[in-house]
């Protein structure tokens, strides 16, 4: 086991540096980094997902690549243009609802990757369940002007996602729902799909468990999936190219872009897209300034003894 410790190059989700633990097994690297503020409970998910990479591998891929969005952190117009132009994707996924982050704020950047993208591109925002309900139809009726592909958990609780599909409806607000904390942090990720509560299932492999889980989870909800990272290494994003690489269909660009959030990566050949494309290859440890102090390694050694021992 080796702690990692990473300086974002912007801030996203509330923190400024990603950490988390790198476990060699007999069949190859997996990561494990559940969220500081994340619990044994849900820790405990995340553990199980680096257990089955490091120990039994991934499942057959049926795909050699893997299509990706660039993720928007909650940055200014001009900087969502840029990073949107240089990233060779043609879909965008745009933060929104940052509590430092106006409706106006959210607009213009919103506005910027669509400009970025033209009009044949993919716009994709995510609230990480921020808003209330309605909340959420005033500020899509006003986002929808930009032509999006899907929002993300507009609302948090899932009976709130299937009562915003119905009023979106009804106003003849034409943007498809996709459910992700409704899924992953909730008791009962079926629960979406007995309410009609998403048109979209967004799976991470590390919270729910594994690549094998979450390909069951894919198979009952029976809803196009979108694969996102957790913001790892190319370590941990490598288990969900796994994922996205197995599944018998994949619709929509995935999430999985993230390596260039990081200054830098634990791996020689970092998992980085290029024109929107990542390869499905496996990555090996490369040993750097990446290291986590003494004092940041016995505390992640201590939350590994909780959930393993």
């Amino acid at each position: 086991m080796i702690v990692y410790s990473i300086p974002l190059k912007n801030r996203f989700r509330g923190i400024d540096r990603r950490e988390g633990v790198l476990i060699k097994g007999d069949a190859g690297w997996s990561e494990w980094s559940p969220f500081l503020e994340y619990g044994p409970d849900e820790a405990k998910w995340w553990w199980r997902a680096a257990m089955e990479a490091a120990e039994f591998g991934f499942p057959e891929a049926v795909r050699e690549s893997i299509p990706v969005n660039v993720t928007v952190p909650v940055i200014s117009p001009d900087a969502a243009y840029a990073l949107v132009e240089q990233s060779g994707c043609s879909t965008a996924k745009v933060k929104v609802a940052d509590p430092g982050s106006t409706l106006a704020q959210d607009m213009d950047r919103v506005e910027a990757v669509r400009a970025a993208l033209g009009p044949s591109g993919f716009v994709r925002v995510d609230a990480n369940g921020a808003w209330e309900l309605d909340e959420a139809v005033h500020n899509l009726r006003e986002l929808g002007r930009f032509d999006l592909q899907y929002a993300e958990q507009p609302v948090r609780a899932t009976e709130d996602l299937a009562e915003l599909r119905l009023r979106l409806a009804r106003l003849l607000i034409d943007i498809p729902i996709a459910a992700d904390e409704s899924i992953r942090k909730a008791q009962d990720p079926y629960l979406v799909k007995r309410l009609d509560a998403a048109d979209i299932a967004v799976l991470k492999v590390q919270p729910l468990g594994g690549v094998r889980r979450c390909l069951q989870i894919a198979s009952d909800l029976g809803l196009p999936v979108v694969v996102s990272s957790a913001i790892e290494t190319s370590v941990g994003l490598r288990m969900g190219v796994a994922l996205a690489a197995a599944l018998p269909d994949l619709d929509f660009a995935c999430g999985l872009g993230t390596a260039t959030m990081l200054t830098q990566d634990v791996v020689a050949d970092p998992l980085v897209p290029v024109d929107g494309m990542l390869p499905v290859r496996d990555v090996e440890v490369q040993q750097g300034d990446w290291l986590a102090d003494a004092e940041t390694t016995a505390r992640w050694e201590r939350r590994a003894d909780s959930i393993a021992g």
